[in-house]
């Protein structure tokens, strides 16, 4: 039978099938040798193939993994040389920010929207608690983020549960899609989807029509129906974020402001550093690309462990 992965324990895996029951599964031993680099070779969104065991109808074995459309990785901060794959088969990813309380970095938030960029996948920059920004430092910051993010084409909107500031535009931006919703742990990711989608709870783990039984954590990542058709993926607080699987040649394409400029460099293998005649660095001469950008660009370039 064919069911999608709701949950991802490490061990054990909730799949809805496609009779609309809810099964706890195992992988099938060969994949884990076939996936040595990867910490966790299911991830929620996959699609799979399983098969019942003997004992127990409700426990499954995952014989095949189908090919995914899509994913968001980053380097494993458990194991050197390994990846983890945060969610699979997604429309879309939003990254929760704050200014302040805590503070998430532009580098942090750069190396997330290259991850999304290097398979396409449309991000959406949700700047929240900014009830709380009364200093003019913090203030002029969420403005920066907007003039930074807004112009290469990513939707920016800032929020407040406190205030109910940009909660309903919030809530718009799920329906009819699947969606992964990241960040640092802090920036308020559940208490936004528990006043967009209050029958979640996902504070108290109240059962949704979704996931049938179980309370949510944070300690696993975790997909749940908001409505017919709108599903979101609630994930673990990311606290560093290393980039994987973009090579060094192509990391300039996953900066749009930066491709938008391919191919007028004067050499096509430009690494926008040092060579002469680079439209890269002559846009950000003429303040067409942040420098913040650029830094961060620079910093994933030269391998720096900066991630957070």
């Amino acid at each position: 039978m064919k069911g999608l992965v709701v949950r991802s324990t490490g061990s054990w895996y909730d799949i809805i099938g496609e009779d609309d029951i809810r099964y706890q599964g195992r992988l099938r031993g060969v994949f884990k040798n076939d996936n040595k680099k990867v910490t966790n070779p299911i991830s929620v969104g996959d699609y799979v193939i399983f098969e019942y065991q003997q004992q127990a109808e409700e426990k499954v074995t995952i014989m095949d993994i189908l090919p995914r459309e899509n994913y968001i990785i980053r380097k494993s901060t458990h194991k050197t040389a390994h990846d983890h794959i945060i969610a699979a088969n997604i429309d879309q990813a939003i990254i929760i920010v704050t200014v302040d309380f805590p503070r998430t970095s532009i580098g942090f938030i750069d190396r997330f929207l290259v991850s999304a960029e290097s398979y396409r996948i449309p991000v959406t920059i949700v700047i929240n608690k900014v009830d709380l920004l009364s200093k003019q430092k913090h203030l002029d910051k969420l403005e920066e983020l907007f003039k930074i993010y807004t112009p290469i084409g990513y939707h920016c909107i800032s929020t407040s549960v406190v205030t109910n500031q940009g909660i309903e535009e919030f809530g718009k931006l799920f329906e009819g899609k699947k969606t992964l919703i990241a960040g640092h742990s802090g920036v308020g990711k559940s208490t936004l989807i528990n006043c967009i989608a209050p029958h979640l709870d996902l504070k108290t783990g109240i059962i949704s029509s979704f996931a049938n039984k179980g309370k949510h954590t944070t300690t696993f990542a975790e997909m749940f129906e908001m409505s017919p058709g709108t599903f979101i993926i609630d994930t673990p607080g990311i606290k560093e974020l290393g980039i994987s699987e973009v090579e060094n040649q192509e990391l300039s394409h996953f900066f749009p402001e930066m491709r938008a400029l391919l191919n007028q460099c004067k050499y096509h293998n430009c690494t926008h550093v040092h060579e002469p005649n680079c439209a890269v660095q002559a846009a950000i001469n003429e303040g067409e690309i942040h420098i913040s950008r650029f830094e961060s660009y620079l910093g994933i370039l030269m391998g720096d462990d900066n991630r957070k």
